[in-house]
C-alpha cells in the first residue's frame, strides 16, 4: 500500500502544536526528527535512541512527519489545509520557522516496523521505567514500575522531555487515594503512571477521538483500566468534582486559558502540574497562574521545556 509522507519544517516551539494538526488530519502518528537528541547526554545506558546519524536531522529546526493513505489526487487539498492551519498557529504567537512542507510516496512496508529499532526502554526516574511492549526488560528492583506502551497506537512514545517533567512531578507530589484529572492524555501515560503510583482513580481527557481510543487500549494494556476513565472532553469544560492533582501536558497557549477552571476543581493545598511549555513562554504561564490564584512551589526544566508545579492554598 502506498502512502504520502508529509514534512514539515518547523520549530521546536511548535512541534507539539504541528503534531496536533496532523492528528487532526487523520494521521496515526507522527515523527518527530529533532537533532537535539544527537547530543542530549542519557543518564542511563537504556535509551529510547541510539546509532543515530546527523544526515538524518535538519541542521535547524525539526521535522515533524506524517504519513496519510492519501491518494495524488488529493493531495493539493491536503497541502493547502496544512498551509491554512500552519499560518493560523502564528496568531497564538508561536515561532513555526520556514513552515515548508515536503510530500513523498512511501510503500508500508518501508517504515511500518523500521522505527522501533529506535525506541528502547527509558529509566524515568530510579522508581519508573517505560517500556515498549516488543521489548524484553528485566526489572531493576522490586518496587519499579513499569509502564507498557504502544507507540504505534498515536501520540509518540511518551519520552519526550515534557512527558517525563510530568511523570517526575507526578513520582513527587502523587499521594495514596489521591483523584486525578489528566487533562489533553493523549496516550494516558500519565494516567497510568499516576495509577501505579498509588492513586485511586483518574478522569482521562482529551478533545480528539484517536487519542481517547489510544488511551483506552493503554490502560488496558497495563492492567489499569478499572481506575481510569477516558473521556472525550475539552480541558475541564463541565467538570465539577473537586480533585487533588490535574496535570496537563499541553501547549502553554492552552493552559493559560483555563487556569481559573484548575483553581475551581482543586481541592485546597490540591496540586497542578502543567508541562509542554517551552522557556520563553514560562513568565506567561506563571502570571496566569498566580492571576488565577495558584502559587508555584516548584518549576523544573529539560532543555528548553519546562514544567510548573502550582497549589490551591
Amino acid at each position: 500500500m502506498k502512502w504520502s509522507e508529509i514534512s514539515i519544517h518547523t520549530t521546536a516551539e511548535a512541534t507539539e502544536a504541528v503534531s496536533s494538526i496532523l492528528y487532526e488530519m487523520g494521521a496515526n502518528g507522527v515523527v518527530i526528527e529533532d537533532p537535539e537528541v544527537l547530543y542530549r547526554e542519557w543518564d542511563t545506558p537504556f535509551g529510547e535512541i541510539y546509532q543515530l546519524s546527523p544526515d538524518d536531522f535538519p541542521a535547524e529546526g525539526v521535522f515533524v512527519k506524517a504519513y496519510l493513505p492519501v491518494d495524488s489526487s488529493e493531495l493539493f487539498d491536503v497541502v493547502e489545509e496544512l498551509k491554512e492551519q500552519l499560518a493560523q498557529l502564528t496568531e497564538y504567537g508561536l515561532d513555526i520557522g520556514k513552515a515548508n512542507i515536503a510530500v513523498n510516496d512511501v510503500h508500508e512496508d518501508e517504515w511500518a516496523h523500521a522505527w522501533k529499532k529506535y525506541y528502547k526502554p527509558v529509566h524515568v526516574t530510579d522508581r519508573m521505567t517505560i517500556k515498549p511492549v516488543w521489548e524484553e526488560y528485566e526489572p531493576r528492583h522490586d518496587k519499579e514500575i513499569i509502564i507498557e506502551m504502544d507507540p504505534g497506537m498515536a501520540f509518540g512514545t511518551g519520552t519526550h522531555p515534557t512527558t517525563i517533567l510530568c511523570l517526575r512531578a507526578l513520582e513527587k507530589y502523587v499521594d495514596e487515594g489521591d483523584r486525578l484529572y489528566d487533562v489533553g492524555t493523549g496516550t494516558a501515560i500519565l494516567s497510568i503512571a499516576a495509577i501505579k503510583l498509588g492513586a485511586e482513580h483518574v478522569l482521562a481527557m482529551d478533545l480528539d477521538e484517536v487519542a481517547v481510543r489510544s488511551a483506552q487500549a493503554n490502560t488496558e494494556l497495563n492492567g489499569v483500566h478499572e481506575k481510569i476513565t477516558v473521556r472525550q472532553n475539552n480541558l475541564l469544560d463541565g467538570v465539577e468534582e473537586p480533585v487533588d492533582v490535574v496535570v496537563a501536558n499541553i501547549l502553554a497557549e492552552v493552559i493559560v486559558r483555563f487556569t481559573d477552571d484548575v483553581y475551581r476543581v482543586l481541592k485546597p493545598e490540591g496540586v497542578f502540574i502543567a508541562s509542554g511549555i517551552i522557556q520563553a513562554r514560562e513568565a506567561d504561564v506563571k502570571k496566569a497562574l498566580a492571576d488565577s490564584g495558584l502559587v508555584v512551589v516548584e518549576t523544573i526544566m529539560i532543555d528548553d521545556w519546562v514544567a510548573i508545579v502550582s497549589k490551591k492554598r
